[in-house]
This record gives structure tokens, sequence and C-alpha cells, in this order.
């Protein structure tokens, strides 16, 4: 099983729009990502989750256009930035299909150092807005890193 962890893109500042949506910085960034994801890494996923926070979902569904999750996009307790990476822990024990979560920090941070290093507050990785992390699920309920794209990375 492989577990994408992606951190929202690139929203707009509060003061702006107190929603949050990507900025065109954001979208382009993802749009980037997201394309060469599917073509180059050939990452399929049956779904994409996200927070439902305005900027996780736009990055879920731009997500969506290029690697097309045969069960769509959906919203889901627990990938806000405070929740406990328990939730999603406990949830991936029963999931054997390659997902991708779309969230935000410090969830992302503190849950892929528990998977990683059983301690959630030792930091594993370098989350970047609009990137992606492959974590791929060993035997034994063990993980480890794939591979990590960000957007400076893809032309």
């Amino acid at each position: 099983m492989y577990l994408y962890l992606v951190q929202h893109a690139e929203a707009r500042p509060k003061e702006e729009d107190p929603k949050r949506p990507l900025s065109d910085k954001g979208r382009s960034d993802i749009q980037k990502v997201a394309a060469f994801i599917a073509k180059k890494a050939n990452v399929k996923v049956k779904r994409i989750i996200h927070s439902g926070k305005t900027r996780a979902q736009q990055t879920a569904e731009i997500l969506a256009e290029y690697l097309h999750p045969c069960e769509g996009i959906k919203k889901a307790e627990g990938l806000n930035p405070l929740d406990d990476p328990l939730i999603w822990l406990k949830r991936l024990v029963d999931i054997k299909e390659d997902i991708m979560l779309v969230g935000h920090l410090p969830h992302l941070d503190r849950l892929s150092s528990y998977l990683l290093c059983q301690n959630i507050d030792k930091k594993t990785i370098d989350f970047q807005m609009g990137g992606v992390v492959c974590l791929k699920k060993n035997e034994a309920n063990s993980w480890s890193v794939g591979w990590m794209v960000i957007p400076e990375l893809v032309k």
C-alpha cells in the first residue's frame, strides 16, 4: 500500500479572504506537481481524502483532475491542523488500497513522524505547500519513505 501525504498548496492570506482559497501560485504549483506525479511517477489512488478546509479541498480537486481516483474525493474528519494523528493511525490499519490525504501542518508532520519513527514529536519530513510525500507500507505495518516531490523540482 502507498500513502500519499499532501500539504495543501499555497493559500491566500486570511486578511485577504477568511476562507483561504488557493492563491494563483498555489494553483499553478499543485497543477505542476499533479501532472508530474500522474505521468512520471504513475501515481494511482483509489480516493483522495481532504480536511474540508477550502485550501485542502481545492488542492484535492486539482489533484483529482490529473489522477482520476475511481472513488473520487471526499472530506474526512481527523485531518485538520491540530487533530490527533492517532485518528488516522487507527484508520490506516484497515486500509489496503493506495490513498492520498490532503491536509495541514502540524498534523501531517505528526502523522508521518509516528508512522516512520513511532514518535509524533520527532520531525522526519520537511513538508512544503503543494508537495507530495509517498510513504510505503511494509510488512508488519512498518512504513518507509518512497519519494517526495515539491513544486520547485517540477518544471
